[in-house]
């Protein structure tokens, strides 16, 4: 979320060159020879149909929190979404929702991504029905940090074990992330491996070639970017199934282009038009939702 931020901030000096400068400035805003690329993408109407939220009644859900010691102690707050149909207590698969830079767990749901609401539509649609569940990993890009905060440690060490006692299923597990989530259902799926991850959706994951490139914070150094970079790291996701997508006016777009590239077999998803944004991650969580669901073991 903080390569939407700056480049938005951008947007407002690049923007105001276009009516200076005109055609030539537009191209160079276009080959992202100047920032602004996602704002000219909005303005100019080329980010596609905004997603929305479907008018169904989400299933029961279950909130709570834990202190966390591989967050040094934060108290980290967490939701558990079952479908209609459902209740707690069921023992059904599951889908861990990673939220972006700035969010919670409860970003995820409501009026936020709405998985609440597309899972209850999903079930209605067929899809086998499973559990979505989110807890707040801070900002830390949810990867071992130099202060000894690891927030994919409280993903896989506290928080899939206190999920496997209410009752889910939790011997393989999905991961959905978008933006900062993005990189790190990539991240930790790498480093579970297939035996302990079902599938893994990367929406718009915030991912560079260089520590140069990343946004400040994201990393502690040239070193913790090469421990923790995706890029080189492909084979560390074989066997998953896995989805990756990014709008094509996004900022990472061309990141994710490459990153993709070098997957093999070539993963599902896609690039289409979009921004780095609620309407394009809404407009993807049907087809990723049904994608989780068609990869849970029966």
């Amino acid at each position: 979320m903080s390569v939407a931020r700056r480049t938005l901030i951008g947007a407002g000096i690049g923007v105001a060159a276009l009516g200076v400068l005109g055609g030539g400035a537009a191209f160079a805003v276009e080959e992202r020879l100047l920032p602004g690329r996602s704002e000219l993408h909005r303005l100019l109407g080329l980010n596609g149909t905004p997603g929305r939220i479907p008018d169904v009644a989400a299933g029961p859900a279950v909130s709570g929190s834990f202190v966390s010691a591989a967050r040094l102690g934060t108290t980290v707050g967490w939701t558990v979404s079952y479908p209609p149909g459902s209740k707690p207590g069921d023992a059904l698969p599951v889908l861990i929702a990673l939220h972006g830079f700035g969010g919670d767990h409860r970003s995820a749901f409501g009026s936020g991504l709405g998985l609440d609401r597309f899972l209850a539509q999903a079930v209605q649609h067929g899809a086998r029905p499973f559990a979505v569940a989110s807890a707040d990993g801070g900002n830390t890009y949810w990867h071992r940090r130099a202060t000894g905060e690891d927030a994919g440690a409280m993903l896989t060490d506290e928080f899939v074990p206190l999920l496997a006692k209410a009752g889910l299923e939790t011997t393989k597990v999905a991961f959905l992330g978008w933006s900062m989530g993005g990189y790190g259902a990539l991240h930790l799926a790498g480093v579970l491996g297939a035996a302990r991850i079902a599938s893994v959706v990367a929406e718009s994951p915030a991912i560079w070639h260089t520590a140069k490139e990343a946004a400040h914070g994201s990393f502690d150094g040239a070193a913790d970017f090469a421990a923790n970079t995706p890029f080189g790291k492909e084979a560390s996701l074989a066997g998953i199934p896995l989805r990756v997508e990014c709008g094509t006016g996004d900022g990472f777009c061309p990141n994710v282009q490459d990153y993709v590239a070098g997957l093999h077999p070539r993963p599902a998803g896609g690039f289409t038009p979009g921004g780095h944004d609620l309407d394009y991650w809404r407009r993807q969580a049907p087809a990723q939702l049904a994608f989780a669901a068609s990869h849970f073991a029966r």
